[in-house]
């Protein structure tokens, strides 16, 4: 059986968590110790442990665990390079662009971090958060899903963002859009359990 070592708080493993339940993998969590160390140079998680085979990086992860066991439903076959690369590409979005746009008004507003103060910066990043989830707004026009029809990895590591941006307390526009998409989604394997869960 799959061990998946991380907080089931972490935004990261719920990503995780999340690709499980929707593909029906059996899986056991347990938290990070620090005999753990060797499996993760950054000493972070998620971290998985498939038999001999140690994985971490949540993206990678997922990706893993479609390719493993048949979920190229989430996450298409590469022989149709263009629909994967769609799913790829807004994964890779959320990892790089999204995730720095949020950080410093997410650890201001919501983790109270002593380092993330400066009114100018927060003003700034909830700005920055909001245009970006206004790109995925315009995405989602006219699209049931991210990267199209079907529900995908996109998803899901999207998803979860923005499920912190509705619950940090900062101001936000009405994005019509990205609403019925998070809304659609409700029922879904894992959705409720580790998106919508009242988690940031």
């Amino acid at each position: 059986m799959l061990t998946i070592i991380g907080k089931s708080t972490s935004i990261n493993v719920r990503k995780v968590l999340w690709t499980c339940a929707e593909l029906d993998i059996p899986y056991e969590r347990r938290d990070w110790q620090e005999n753990d160390a060797p499996l993760n140079p950054n000493r972070m998680v998620p971290v998985l442990v498939d038999g001999d085979f140690v994985l971490w990086e949540s993206h990678a992860i997922c990706r893993y665990l479609c390719h493993r066991y048949g979920g190229a439903t989430l996450l298409p076959a590469t022989s149709d390079a263009q629909a994967r690369a769609r799913v790829e590409q807004w994964m890779d979005w959320q990892a790089t662009e999204l995730n720095t746009a949020w950080r410093y008004a997410f650890m201001a507003l919501v983790r109270a971090s002593a380092a993330h103060r400066d009114p100018a910066q927060i003003e700034a990043g909830v700005a920055g958060w909001n245009r970006h989830v206004g790109m995925l707004d315009a995405q989602l026009d006219g699209k049931a899903f991210i990267a199209g029809d079907a529900f995908s990895l996109a998803d899901i590591v999207l998803g979860l963002s923005v499920n912190r941006w509705r619950m940090t307390p900062m101001a936000r526009p009405d994005y019509p859009h990205v609403a019925a998409w998070y809304a659609r989604m409700a029922g879904r394997p894992g959705f409720d359990a580790w998106c919508d869960n009242g988690v940031a």
